[in-house]
């Protein structure tokens, strides 16, 4: 199984302190990837580290970042190579989801959506980007959502639709572009996940007759949970997904099949 071995390889999962990047996190780490995880505000990423530890039993080193700020992304790159000698693996897990009816999105946070999403991402991947380049190896993962592909039937999704699509884009054109160096670039587009904080807004909306309505519409039958992601990440990580870039896998129990 040494497709799937990422011991030797480090990692850095910006957003590693939201429920789905510290799913992956946990999931490289466990795999052998010495790892570091990546978020604005220390308190998250001191939790995570100490749940990532108790669940899964690895270490994982922190860093704080504002993705939207080039600058901070530099300092990110430059502390994480020096704390791990090298990146090889870069998961951009970051992201922000406001839901306004189209004819009501306040355009300021429309435009901020756009800045996390899309910006942020890109401004990981062009200084991740580079150091891999000068290793002559790599591997960028961004999360990305079946709403890159697919609209949703409900209001609200206007900004998230449009930045999820741009990302599933990205990843092409980075695709392209980094692959000649030694670099592969993949997203995975989930579903809607139960993530600790998406349970809270499950509630507010109906707790299991939710969880119900969600899973009908998936062939699983099931809604998502954080670690049916987290294969994917390794997959994508490891030796195995060598000659796959470009792509956007669907960890979404069907949806993209019948949507």
């Amino acid at each position: 199984m040494n497709l799937f071995d990422l011991h030797g390889k480090t990692a850095v999962v910006v957003g590693g302190a939201g429920g789905l990047g510290q799913a992956i996190a946990q999931g490289i780490a466990e795999a052998g990837a010495k790892t570091i995880i990546a978020s604005r505000k220390e308190e998250s990423l001191k939790r995570a580290q100490e749940e990532i530890k108790a669940s899964g039993g690895v270490d994982v080193g922190y860093l704080t970042v504002d993705a939207t700020d080039e600058e901070s992304v530099i300092q990110l790159a430059s502390k994480a190579v020096e704390e791990l000698g090298r990146v090889d693996i870069l998961v951009c897990a970051q992201g922000l989801n406001k839901k306004f009816p189209a004819e009501d999105f306040p355009m300021d946070t429309f435009r901020m959506m756009l800045d996390v999403n899309v910006a942020g991402v890109m401004n990981c991947c062009k200084h991740f980007g580079k150091h891999m380049m000068q290793n002559g190896y790599g591997k960028v993962i961004i999360l990305s959502s079946v709403r890159g592909k697919i609209a949703t039937r409900g209001a609200g999704n206007a900004a998230y639709c449009a930045t999820k699509g741009a990302v599933d884009m990205l990843t092409k054109q980075l695709a392209s572009e980094f692959g000649p160096h030694g670099i592969t670039v993949n997203a995975i587009g989930p579903t809607v996940t139960e993530t600790p904080m998406m349970t809270a807004v499950i509630e507010q909306r109906g707790g299991d007759k939710y969880r119900k309505e969600q899973a009908a519409q998936l062939p699983m039958r099931r809604m998502a949970k954080p670690e049916d992601c987290v294969g994917a990440a390794v997959f994508l990580a490891a030796p195995a997904s060598d000659f796959l870039t470009g792509n956007i896998l669907y960890p979404d129990g069907g949806l993209t099949a019948v949507g």
